[in-house]
């Protein structure tokens, strides 16, 4: 039986989406949100407007996925911080594994030793995980990644396709 395999790249190419996300593994979080666009800037509601067809929504949505990077990268941190703190069990979680692994890393490899009880690391881990892992299934990350995802999908894409470029761009694009 042969494998089934989706064409990536025809599926960014439609797009352009194929170089856009190289270069945020090579900036730090720092040089990231060093060029936020001013908020007036974010939310100009003088410049939504309704697209023509599909060409202008390409056009916009390339423009200002560009342009807004950093404020789209800000807007996804917030629905992240938002979804964690709709889902107290999940952060919990996330909070007890954290502190789990990183008090078993404070003991440096030795054994914990509590009274007549001796639990070497690999115990340690084992009933973290074993504690964490139903725990987690419990807290439904999957639902909350997958609202994540659509949450953020629809405010930026939506976003990036009903506000129009500046004027200034415009005239750039005409003179080329």
């Amino acid at each position: 039986m042969s494998r089934f395999s989706i064409p990536i790249d025809a599926l960014t190419s439609r797009m352009n989406l194929s170089g856009r996300f190289d270069g945020l593994r090579s900036t730090s979080v720092s040089s990231r949100f060093a060029n936020l666009r001013p908020i007036s800037e974010f939310f100009d509601v003088k410049r939504v407007s309704k697209p023509a067809n599909f060409s202008e929504v390409q056009s916009r949505v390339n423009f200002n996925l560009g342009y807004f990077s950093s404020n789209y990268a800000a807007v996804f941190a917030m629905l992240s911080v938002y979804s964690l703190l709709t889902n107290l069990l999940l952060l919990f979680v996330i909070v007890f594994v954290i502190g789990g692994m990183f008090g078993i890393g404070k003991l440096q490899g030795n054994d914990l030793e509590l009274g007549s009880q001796r639990a070497t690391t690999s115990q340690l881990y084992t009933a973290l995980f074993v504690i964490a892992i139903p725990l987690g299934l419990w807290a439904s990350p999957f639902s909350t990644v997958l609202w994540l995802i659509g949450a953020s999908g629809v405010t930026i894409l939506g976003h990036a396709s009903f506000l129009d470029k500046p004027i200034e761009t415009a005239f750039a694009e005409e003179a080329v």
